[in-house]
């Protein structure tokens, strides 16, 4: 459709395809069967005093099945590879030349990963004072693999989904950690509600297990260490999020182009709402997420799955907003997964549009008293998304009607 075509009313948009791989496993069943199951897959020694949810053993043959692609990707991309496979499985499209010429991609991404071998030796050398002019220039030059760019450019996750599965449409990726996650779905649905696109594929990915990753958020205090705990009961001096590999990919569509080709839906995204609190006074982001809340507009008993990360401040002030709506159901992702940083709010609209399609919520994983079993059957879930430090965002999915 054009780009400049305004459509009033908007149309609605559907979730017609789910991809997700993470230290659970991947696909839909094994997903919703570890949630039953309450299972947790924390590394506490590999990576200590900090904890890790690794990635689980998949076959990367099943979606990128040339060795050559998989051998220039780097972990985190071939973890987002896979899993936009999955997604397209899951809607029907995979090799639909036809749909995935025009179809949208919108990824979230975070910086690249880097040589630490390099690193470490540039760093060694510095300290002992070995480093002459030109020193770093030269090791730089001399040290680093020539491909190593391709794991640093963010655009290449979407680069990589073009090339393997013939995802040609227009591309857009958004860097920003959480809230990066939150605009990719964002745009996603204003094109769509627009007319200006008919089909898109969004997500993320993450490989957590990176010590450069770790180091960089321990200089923040933002790592969670010793010993693992369930995310409302990360406090006392305890509190921090426990990174997590894994991806998470949605096909969403019109309503009238899933019809037209006979799809049939998760749910329905009714809206994405965000905000950047300043978080310079006591209670911003409590008052951040009231807002948008409000502007979202569910009913106060529907259900809530979040991001929250489980670090000091950003989930002490989400608790305290979660309080205020003490009728809704309370899901916290980050327990079972891990923190997947740009893929976390993806993560959370990929298990509120599963659970409608199932009409249940997966059991709680918490013994805080935030976490509470429910018997109801769910027909309106609010993702919410607070940013470790920026960032605050909500969906509002909701039971799809044919």
């Amino acid at each position: 459709m054009s780009e400049t075509t305004p459509v009033n009313p908007p149309r609605e948009a559907w979730i017609t395809g789910i991809g997700i791989a993470s230290s659970l496993g991947e696909g839909l069943d094994e997903h919703w069967q570890a949630l039953q199951d309450k299972r947790v897959n924390a590394d506490t020694e590999g990576y200590a005093p900090y904890i890790v949810h690794p990635m689980a053993k998949v076959s990367f043959d099943a979606q990128i099945p040339k060795k050559g692609d998989q051998r220039q990707m780097e972990a985190w991309q071939r973890i987002g590879t896979y899993a936009a496979g999955l997604a397209l499985d899951s809607a029907g499209i995979k090799g639909s030349t036809e749909i995935l010429s025009r179809m949208d991609m919108i990824v979230a991404a975070g910086g690249g990963e880097r040589d630490l071998a390099v690193d470490s030796a540039i760093l060694s050398d510095q300290a002992q004072g070995n480093a002459a002019p030109g020193f770093l220039n030269e090791r730089l030059m001399n040290g680093l693999r020539p491909t190593l760019f391709l794991a640093q450019l963010s655009n290449l996750l979407a680069g990589n989904i073009a090339i393997v599965h013939g995802v040609t449409g227009s591309s857009r990726t958004f860097m920003g950690e959480e809230a990066a996650g939150v605009d990719a779905v964002r745009i996603a649905l204003a094109r769509i509600a627009a007319g200006q696109s008919d089909i898109a594929l969004v997500g993320a990915a993450q490989n957590g297990e990176r010590k450069d990753l770790l180091m960089l958020y321990e200089f923040g205090n933002f790592n969670l260490k010793d010993k693992f705990s369930p995310i409302w009961e990360r406090a006392d001096g305890k509190a921090g999020f426990a990174l997590g590999s894994g991806g998470a990919f949605l096909v969403i569509e019109s309503k009238e182009h899933a019809l037209a080709r006979g799809a049939k839906p998760f749910a329905r995204l009714t809206g994405v709402v965000a905000d950047h609190a300043r978080r310079k006074a006591d209670g911003d982001v409590t008052r951040t997420l009231e807002r948008l809340w409000t502007e979202l507009g569910p009913r106060n008993d529907a259900a809530v799955i979040t991001g929250a990360t489980g670090t000091a401040d950003a989930t002490v002030q989400e608790r305290a907003f979660l309080k205020t709506h003490g009728g809704a159901p309370v899901r916290a992702t980050g327990t079972a997964f891990g923190h997947l940083m740009e893929a976390q709010f993806p993560l959370g609209l990929a298990l509120a549009a599963l659970s409608l399609s199932k009409g249940t919520l997966f059991p709680p994983h918490d013994s805080s008293g935030m976490e509470n079993e429910t018997t109801a059957t769910p027909t309106q879930i609010v993702v919410i998304g607070a940013g470790h430090w920026r960032g605050e965002g909500m969906a509002l999915v909701e039971k799809a009607s044919a």
